[in-house]
């Protein structure tokens, strides 16, 4: 693996002023706060170093900028202001020493590299305190709110002080006196400091920002906090709770967050890679490096780490602490798609009336005993309770049930409905656009031998293996769909009721047609980054609570399907470790994320003492696999605890204590890291002489009957 380069100083901008001398080196300048060629908001921290000892002198194209510089421990650090959108040139100089670096300037609204702005675009700054947005009318292509027409959602950037009391809520701190309810906090570092935070909060790259750190105990190290959910897109979003982690505040962390990292707003990764980097980059202009970040956060927050540690290295996070992860969830929606499909299927065949069964087709949990959500009874699958309306709100361009009612007092009326409400269409700068103007879109079920396993050991029999395959169906094109009726549209309720979007499947003839995913979006999306392929070389804890008994859609298994994906792209693992803290019965009940925050902080420390370990040589002890009893005692660590489920060796004792499952596309016989958009076919021939089908040995008409219900051949996994 690559090895991480850690940034071990820490650049003070308060040091003695400048101009000044440089060291006795060869005279070199480098932008400190993002890769040259991605400065934004016109502002740059520059460092140089070398000189021979001479004098120093910078400039900014022609204007000499020196004052700006200060000494450091590494040369001379200075925020260069004044930058033009796109190309420009810094300038150094000492005697005989000259040399330049090209900068190129982007604007503080973006696009740095996601593509073009996505509009219609909800502008949410004065629901968030800020303010109106600043108006900007360019040609009438903006959006009317309350305060003006914006098409960037800019607010002025605003800077407050808040204090923690004693009672745990945060509260304006009075600019004179010291409250008497005040808390007090102890830092890593071992100092007890009053809990006084100063926080920024503005607009960039269009969305929301925050960055909060204590007043008087930084620690230098800081935390990008991200946040999960499902998003569509159009929408500014506003500031989650984690903004103000009062833990990581606590502790002297600085923490950065911002509603364009934030899933519940919108799965373009690319976007929220960019804004990421933007973030990071307004901090690093503000404080200087810190001596490294780390991420935090949970679910869709779980997939931006893996994303962003694969596609910017260490440029966003140093290390990263995903909790409830999936690689990512562009790959989600493959076997996410099957859910309503095999659900309508069970739910209309006596066969599948016991829930426990269920598992056989949709290999995630099912329970006979787990309320379900939609009928209040006894008995349900995880399919029902953790994804139940993802497929319409991923495939269907009408979806309308999650969208802001704030959408209803844009100026012009009626602007939400120009929106196509799918996740395809988000990201349509990444899958593209078919002939009829739509988004394309990945799902494709043609080959898939739905609950081949179950066959193989004898679960099912040939004849509901076969029946299964012929009426499980598949999905509309995206022109073609209609709007959801009840429960996603709570107008049709209750007469409507279409848990299954039965309405939006194509589920006619004998068999039933299955759907093609397009070769243009599966080529774009998996060059794109929104694929986690494995490529990430920080350090990992990958931590969750083991929620399989309550049917969380939080499934166990996607822990190791990131392994094995990293296994696969190089061969090693060793960057990353996993963590299960047991939930049952009652539910989560010990928070492991304080001790994954020092194993990570003992992990970086050895890295910056011993680089050339890299990060694998660097593993403190606690570093390594484990599990955790509920109230977050340890049961077991080490290299062999997870054994037998990504080799064949004698389970481990943490395996064994948490047993996993599947999915539908492993239950059909595909790979544990899923990520199988598209299968490779075989022939209905080859994969009976293959022995695919466990005992089972066809009639004839039972062959014919299998070539029917797959013509094009069956999944070669």
């Amino acid at each position: 693996m690559k090895a991480v380069v850690v940034l071990t100083v820490l650049a003070s901008l308060v040091a003695a002023p400048a101009p000044a001398y440089a060291s006795r080196a060869p005279l070199t300048l480098e932008v400190l706060s993002s890769r040259p060629d991605q400065v934004t908001g016109g502002d740059a921290l520059i460092r140089v170093r070398g000189g021979d000892g001479a004098r120093v002198r910078v400039l900014r194209g022609g204007e000499d900028v020196t004052a700006a510089f200060k000494r450091t421990g590494n040369g001379l650090t200075g925020l260069v202001t004044g930058l033009a959108v796109g190309e420009n040139t810094i300038t150094a100089t000492a005697r005989r020493h000259r040399t330049t670096l090209e900068l190129r300037n982007h604007p503080i609204e973006g696009p740095v590299f996601s593509g073009p702005h996505q509009y219609p675009f909800l502008c949410k700054t004065e629901r968030s305190g800020l303010g109106p947005p600043v108006v900007d009318n360019q040609d009438g292509q903006g959006m009317r709110v309350v305060g003006g027409w914006s098409r960037d959602c800019f607010a002025p950037t605003v800077t407050d002080r808040l204090y923690r009391s004693t009672d745990g809520a945060y509260k304006p701190m009075p600019a004179q006196g010291r409250p008497a309810d005040l808390a007090t906090t102890t830092t890593l570092d071992g100092r007890t400091v009053d809990f006084v935070v100063r926080r920024e909060r503005g607009v960039i790259n269009r969305f929301l920002y925050s960055i909060a750190l204590l007043e008087d105990g930084w620690n230098g190290r800081a935390i990008y906090r991200f946040d999960g959910g499902v998003g569509i897109g159009h929408d500014q979003g506003t500031l989650g709770s984690s903004a103000l982690d009062p833990y990581g505040l606590g502790k002297g962390y600085a923490i950065l967050h911002s509603s364009g990292t934030r899933t519940s707003v919108h799965y373009n990764l690319i976007l929220g890679g960019e804004t990421a980097l933007m973030v990071k980059e307004r901090f690093v202009e503000q404080h200087g490096l810190p001596l490294y970040t780390v991420g935090v956060g949970g679910s869709g927050g779980a997939i931006q780490q893996y994303i962003y540690g694969q596609n910017h290295g260490d440029r966003v996070i140093d290390a990263a602490i995903p909790q409830y992860s999936y690689p990512d969830m562009v790959t989600q929606t493959i076997h996410v798609g099957d859910c309503e499909l095999l659900e309508r299927y069970m739910d209309h065949n006596p066969r599948w009336a016991r829930w426990d069964d269920r598992t056989a087709l949709i290999g995630m949990n099912a329970s006979d005993t787990v309320a379900n959500p939609y009928t209040g009874r006894p008995g349900s699958d995880e399919c029902v309770n953790g994804w139940r309306g993802l497929t319409p709100l991923t495939m269907n361009p009408l979806w309308t049930s999650d969208n802001d009612p704030e959408w209803e007092r844009m100026d012009p009326p009626g602007v939400k409905d120009t929106v196509q409400w799918t996740h395809w269409d988000d990201v349509r700068n990444v899958y593209g656009v078919d002939e009829r103007g739509y988004a394309r879109s990945t799902w494709d079920n043609v080959g898939v031998q739905y609950g081949l396993r179950a066959l193989a050991d004898g679960t099912i029999t040939p004849e509901e293996f076969l029946d299964l395959n012929a009426r499980v169906g598949s999905w509309k094109e995206a022109a073609d769909m209609v709007r959801e009726g009840c429960p996603f549209v709570p107008s049709a309720c209750p007469a409507d009721f279409d848990p299954w979007s039965a309405r939006n499947a194509s589920l006619s003839g004998d068999p039933a047609p299955r759907r093609a995913g397009g070769p243009e979006a599966i080529r774009n999306v998996r060059r794109s980054g929104l694929v986690f392929g494995g490529d990430i070389d920080i350090p990992v804890i990958d931590w969750r609570h083991y929620l399989e008994e309550r049917l969380d859609m939080h499934n166990a298994h996607q822990s190791f399907a990131s392994r094995k994906r990293m296994l696969d792209h190089d061969g090693r693992a060793g960057n990353q470790v996993i963590w299960f803290t047991d939930a049952r019965p009652d539910g989560p009940a010990f928070d492991q994320t304080p001790e994954a925050l020092r194993v990570i902080d003992e992990w970086m420390a050895n890295i910056r003492k011993y680089p050339a370990r890299g990060v694998v040589g660097n593993k403190p002890p606690q570093a390594v696999d484990r599990c955790f009893a509920t109230d977050g005692t340890e049961i077991a660590a080490g290299p062999h605890v997870w054994d037998g489920i990504l080799d064949r060796r004698t389970p481990g004792p943490c395996t064994q204590r948490f047993p996993l499952y599947g999915t539908s596309r492993t239950v059909a016989g595909g790979p544990i890291e899923g990520g199988v958009y598209k299968c490779r076919l075989q022939p209905v021939e080859r994969a009976l002489a293959k022995g695919l089908y466990g005992t089972w040995r066809p009639t004839p008409d039972e062959r014919a009957r299998l070539k029917q219900i797959f013509p094009t051949g069956v999944c070669d996994y």
